[in-house]
């Protein structure tokens, strides 16, 4: 059973940059397709980045693009979202996921699940 467990959230002032870490135990993350979700007090969970298992290819909600990097580090097992020039907008617990198919924007794609991070973005 794959575990994962996210790391890194915290208080941040606007324009500012976090760096949010994903690392799963009891299963190879090289072997999953892996994203990022937010969610905010009283919205749905969104899509934010997707990472592909071979190769490595991303994909980026339109609302972070050019702000967030999603990276993967086999070797240690973990999986990064970069976050720089922070709005108040980026405030919600960040998810870490992971799937054994194509990586995409549902959650539906996705079995497992970390237990969230908390970001604050506020002055």
């Amino acid at each position: 059973q794959v575990q994962l467990v996210e790391s890194g959230g915290g208080l941040v002032q606007p324009g500012g940059s976090l760096r949010l870490s994903c690392t799963a135990s009891g299963g190879t993350l090289s072997t999953y397709a892996m994203a990022w979700f937010r969610q905010a007090p009283g919205k749905e969970r969104e899509f934010v980045a997707c990472i592909a298992r071979s190769i490595s290819s991303t994909y980026y909600a339109d609302s972070v693009k050019g702000r967030f990097t999603i990276s993967r580090d086999n070797a240690k097992n973990t999986m990064y979202l970069q976050m720089n020039s922070l709005k108040p907008e980026d405030t919600a617990v960040y998810y870490c996921a992971g799937g054994p198919s194509d990586a995409g924007i549902r959650t539906s794609q996705y079995n497992y699940w970390g237990q969230g991070t908390q970001v604050t973005v506020s002055s």
